[in-house]
C-alpha cells in the first residue's frame, strides 16, 4: 500500500500560522471578557477559557482549523446557572458537562446533528442572538439596577422604565464603540472591528469623562496579570443530582455549536472534520477548565472563520491565539482593567447580529410553509422560555408537522395496514 508522506512544516507555514493566530487571538480577547462578563462572572476567567481551550481544541480536536472558547450561545444558560447556583456550582457542571461530551463522542453521537432539522438550528440561533443583543442594552445604557434576570419579557419592560435614568456617557461610549466598529470592518477588514472599537471607545471615555462610566475595575477589580489557581469546587452526590441539567445543557449546546462550527469551516477551507473526534476534545477541555477557573468551552464560528480568512497553515494557528492571549494577560492585564463596560457592549451586540441567521430567517418565514411555522416556534420559545425549551418544542413542532415523512411516520402507518 502507498502511504501519503505526511507534508513538512515549513517556515512559510509557520508565518501564516503566527499571522492568523495573532489576529484570531486579539479578536478573542474581548469576546472572550464580554462573553464571561454577560455569564455573570469576571472577564479574567473569559481569557483563562480562551488560553486553556484553544490550545487543547486546537491540539485534539477533529476539525483542523477550529478555534474555541467562550461563545455567545453559552450567555443566557450560564447566566441562569451562576444566578441560581453561584460560581462554584458553575464549575462542576461544566466538569460534568465535559464527562458528557466524552463519553457521547466515544459513543460515536457526534454524527446525531444532521438529524436537527435546519429551521430548528436557525430559530435557536436566532434567539440566542436576541437573548445576547438583549442582555448587552443595560451595559450600553449605563444601566445596572435592571431586572434583567427575570426573563427577556421583564427584563425588556424593566429597561424601558429605566430608560430616564440613562447614564449619556456611557450611551455616547456605547455608540461611538458601535460606529468604529461598524467604520472598521467596511475599511480596513483586515484589523478585528472588536479591537478598534474597544479602543477607540476606551480612549475617547477616558480621554473626555474618566469618572462618569462603569469600568471592568470599578465593577470587578483589576484583572489579575497571573495564572489561575489550581482547584475544583468539593463534589458531593447531592451537587451532582442538582446540577445534571444544567450540565446536561452545556453539554448538549457545546457539542451542537462545536459541531456546526466544524461544518463551516469545512465549507470555507475545504476540509473534513471527524465529529466524535472533535467531541471528545471539546469534552477533554471541559473537563479540564474547571481546575483552572474556566467557563465552558465550544467551538467559536466567527473565530474559526477569521482563522481561515487569515490563511492559518495548520492547526498551530489555533495553539498561537491562545498563547498571544496569555501573553497579552500577563502583560497587559492592568490597562484592560479600565474599559468601560460601555465598550464592550458594542462588540457582543455586533456579534449577536452578525450569528442572527437574519437572511435565512426572513427567507424561511417568507416561505409560509411548515418550517416557517418550525422556526417562529423554536424562535419563541427560545426568547420567551429558555433555550432547551426552545430546541425541544422545536423538534417536537418538527416531528408532529413532518409525521408521514419520518421513519416512526412510515412505520406506524405500515403497521397501522397490516
Amino acid at each position: 500500500m502507498n502511504k501519503t508522506k505526511k507534508q513538512p512544516y515549513t517556515l512559510e507555514m509557520l508565518r501564516r500560522d503566527l499571522i492568523a493566530g495573532i489576529i484570531v487571538g486579539i479578536v478573542a480577547i474581548p469576546l472572550g471578557m464580554g462573553f464571561a462578563i454577560a455569564s455573570g462572572t469576571e472577564p479574567v476567567h473569559g481569557i483563562y477559557t480562551v488560553v486553556i481551550a484553544g490550545i487543547i481544541v486546537s491540539t485534539l480536536g477533529g476539525s483542523k482549523f477550529q478555534i474555541a472558547g467562550p461563545t455567545g450561545a453559552f450567555v443566557p444558560i450560564l447566566l441562569g446557572i451562576v444566578t441560581q447556583y453561584g460560581f462554584d456550582n458553575l464549575m462542576i457542571a461544566t466538569f460534568m458537562a465535559g464527562l458528557i461530551l466524552i463519553v457521547l463522542g466515544l459513543c460515536k453521537a457526534g454524527s446525531l446533528v444532521k438529524y436537527i432539522p435546519k429551521p430548528v438550528i436557525i430559530g435557536f440561533t436566532a434567539g440566542i442572538a436576541i437573548i445576547i443583543f438583549y442582555g448587552q442594552l443595560p451595559h450600553f445604557l449605563g444601566l445596572y439596577d435592571t431586572n434583567d434576570e427575570a426573563g427577556f419579557l421583564a427584563g425588556m419592560i424593566s429597561i424601558v422604565k429605566s430608560l430616564p435614568e440613562a447614564n449619556f456617557y456611557g450611551v455616547l461610549t456605547g455608540i461611538v464603540g458601535l460606529v468604529s466598529i461598524i467604520l472598521a470592518t467596511r475599511f480596513v477588514p483586515k484589523i478585528p472591528g472588536a479591537l478598534i472599537g474597544v479602543l477607540v471607545s476606551t480612549a475617547f471615555a477616558l480621554l473626555l469623562f474618566p469618572d462618569k462610566l462603569v469600568t471592568i475595575n470599578t465593577l470587578y477589580g483589576a484583572i489579575p496579570n497571573t495564572l489561575p489557581q489550581f482547584g475544583l469546587p468539593e463534589i458531593t452526590l447531592e451537587k451532582i443530582i442538582t446540577l445534571i441539567p444544567a450540565a446536561l445543557a452545556i453539554a448538549f449546546l457545546g457539542g451542537l455549536e462545536s459541531l456546526l462550527s466544524a461544518v463551516v469551516a469545512d465549507e470555507m477551507a475545504g476540509t473534513k472534520h471527524k465529529s466524535n473526534r472533535e467531541i471528545v476534545a471539546q469534552g477533554i477541555a471541559n473537563t479540564i477548565l474547571p481546575f483552572f477557573q474556566g467557563i465552558p468551552a465550544t467551538g467559536a464560528i466567527a473565530r474559526t472563520a477569521t482563522n481561515i480568512r487569515n490563511k492559518a497553515a495548520t492547526r498551530f494557528s489555533g495553539v498561537v491565539h491562545a498563547l498571544f492571549a496569555l501573553i497579552v494577560l500577563l502583560v497587559l492585564a492592568p490597562y484592560a482593567s479600565h474599559i468601560p463596560l460601555a465598550s464592550l457592549a458594542p462588540v457582543l451586540m455586533v456579534v449577536a447580529w452578525n450569528m442572527s441567521e437574519r437572511k435565512h430567517f426572513a427567507g424561511i418565514v417568507k416561505e409560509k410553509s411548515r418550517e416557517s411555522f418550525v422556526l417562529l416556534v423554536t424562535f419563541f420559545f427560545t426568547v420567551f422560555f429558555d433555550l432547551m425549551v426552545g430546541i425541544g418544542i422545536g423538534m417536537l413542532a418538527y416531528f408532529v408537522l413532518n409525521f408521514n415523512k419520518t421513519a416512526i411516520g412510515k412505520k406506524v402507518r405500515s403497521t397501522a395496514g397490516m
